[in-house]
């Protein structure tokens, strides 16, 4: 992702920056206010989330995420194909805990270090690792925007910026108010004919209003490689409880 790129870019760009101020020599620097452009463009680079353009693109039609999400500026989106049914993958979905996803741990910690003596408090960055991930989800921040058994399940949140009141699928179908930046999340499972199944994870945000967008783009724009990370590990955790249960059953 680009914006990704020049994020991180910029961070480096700050690194040798300060490198620049501290030790101006090893850059072949004559004077430590050489290092001011370093800064400048690591400003301008880290930056990158909140001034790239970005327009809104559509949900897939016919899915729950595009009836309770129609239009996004980021998301996106994985995919992998699974030795199991349909409706073998999707009670994986719901089975799968989050001791059970892959970097899950190392990357909520490096967002949120904490030590688990400290914490009993459960958020989306301190979960229950024995308990099913959807659950656990469902008792924190989402709401179930809704499932169709065997096909798609759904989950919305607000993830920017300040406190709402969003309990229900309807409250987040409702919530229009600039300042705001909405998220889903669905699982989708569809039979390939072979005895396979491609199990598909959407994510989208929308930002409601351009204060929202330039906050979430540059939030997006930093964690947008651990979020890639967390749900390809996702999937494949989802695929190895399905495949599992599919060669217990056959």
């Amino acid at each position: 992702m680009i914006i990704s790129a020049l994020a991180y870019l910029g961070l480096a760009d700050f690194l040798v920056g300060g490198l620049a101020l501290i030790r101006p020599r090893l850059l072949r620097l004559h004077r430590r206010r050489h290092a001011a452009p370093f800064f400048a463009t690591a400003m301008v680079l880290a930056s990158a989330g909140a001034w790239w353009p970005v327009g809104l693109h559509r949900a897939t039609q016919g899915t729950l995420i595009a009836e309770y999400l129609p239009e996004s500026q980021f998301g996106e989106i994985h995919a992998t194909v699974v030795r199991a049914t349909p409706e073998q993958v999707l009670r994986a979905v719901h089975a799968v805990t989050p001791g059970e996803i892959r970097f899950l741990r190392v990357l909520t910690w490096i967002r949120s270090p904490r030590f688990a003596a400290t914490t009993s408090d459960e958020s989306i960055l301190a979960p229950d690792w024995h308990a099913p991930m959807l659950d656990f989800a469902l008792r924190t921040t989402f709401v179930l925007l809704g499932e169709i058994p065997g096909q798609e399940v759904a989950l919305g949140t607000v993830v920017c910026c300040g406190p709402t009141n969003v309990r229900t699928a309807q409250d987040f179908r409702a919530l229009d108010r600039p300042g705001h930046a909405l998220a889903a999340i669905d699982f989708r499972a569809m039979p390939l004919g072979d005895g396979t199944t491609r199990l598909t994870t959407e994510t989208r945000v929308r930002a409601v209003g351009s204060a929202a967008r330039w906050r979430f783009g540059l939030y997006w724009s930093f964690i947008y490689p651990g979020s890639s990370l967390i749900r390809r590990g996702w999937l494949e955790a989802i695929r190895k409880r399905a495949e599992e249960v599919a060669r217990t059953v056959g």
